[in-house]
């Protein structure tokens, strides 16, 4: 009698496409409440790693790019907690067009998760934004934290549009890199180093993340509104951190989120991968 044999190396590509595929069946099929709770899950988890990040980027006199590479290690903690504790995360979910692209799912199932878990994302982020500025942690530090949110708020709503959806293309090439290394790895180990090194590098080079820039404008524009003497000494013109100027931000980043996911990684992937497969079930 033969031993099975047992595997313990990394899925090799092609076999992590069957596995993105089969993932965004079972994306696509969750009913809607599970999939709201998930995603609010989400965008609390990525908000979490936004306010390590925010505090280790405050104070100190680190040269940029030191500051920038801290602060993409430690931000890995959203996705880490995404990831491994479970969550539907939009950004990520974008590799469900592999399963659209080969007819396993319709484009209603696929909008539905995406529209879905958006929302759920937005909830998530922004109700921590506003824990955490009813926890006044942004004071600690003589300030420093305070000041650092609402630099990086104000830097993102003075983005330009086009600029707004490149930022938003390389961040989420990286981000589904990191989802798509993850469905390889056999073990916990294996998924956190999957994702630190893609997702630091999204962060440190200042890439736009959608749901992370739910819970970093919110909470500047908590500060300016609630809290306006810190505002004031912070000696920032902010003009455009309003809700309207978050919406002009959120899209071209959402949109440039879009397609480095479905064009860059999902659809790349697909074709270099699965498009056989559907060739295959159209002839038959």
């Amino acid at each position: 009698m033969t031993e099975p044999i047992i595997r313990v190396d990394a899925l090799l590509p092609p076999e992590i496409a069957a596995r993105a595929e089969e993932a965004g069946v079972k994306k696509a099929r969750l009913d809607s409440l599970s999939m709201f709770a998930l995603a609010v899950l989400a965008g609390a988890f990525i908000a979490l790693g936004a306010v390590f990040a925010t505090v280790v980027s405050s104070g100190g006199g680190l040269p940029y790019g030191v500051s920038r590479l801290l602060a993409g290690l430690v931000f890995c903690l959203g996705l880490i907690l995404v990831v491994l504790g479970g969550a539907e995360l939009f950004t990520g979910n974008n590799l469900i067009i592999m399963a659209w692209a080969s007819r396993k799912i319709s484009t209603g199932a696929l909008l539905r998760n995406w529209v879905i878990v958006y929302a759920g994302n937005l909830v998530g982020s922004v109700a921590t934004a506003g824990l955490m500025f009813l926890t006044r942690e942004y004071t600690f530090g003589g300030g420093a934290v305070g000041l650092t949110a609402l630099n990086i708020a104000n830097a993102k709503v003075n983005l330009e549009f086009v600029q707004a959806t490149a930022l938003g293309i390389m961040c989420n090439a990286l981000v589904c890199l990191a989802v798509w290394l993850t469905l390889g790895a056999r073990t916990t180990t294996d998924k956190i180093l999957a994702i630190i090194f893609p997702i630091t590098a999204f962060v440190a080079a200042g890439f736009e993340h959608s749901v992370a820039n739910m819970y970093f404008i919110p909470l500047g524009w908590f500060i300016k509104i609630f809290d306006p003497a810190f505002a004031a000494g912070a000696g920032l013109d902010l003009t455009n951190l309003t809700p309207a100027g978050f919406l002009e931000n959120l899209f071209p980043v959402t949109l440039g989120n879009i397609i480095g996911g479905v064009v860059m990684v999902a659809g790349v992937y697909w074709f270099i991968y699965l498009r056989h497969d559907r060739q295959a079930s159209t002839s038959e």
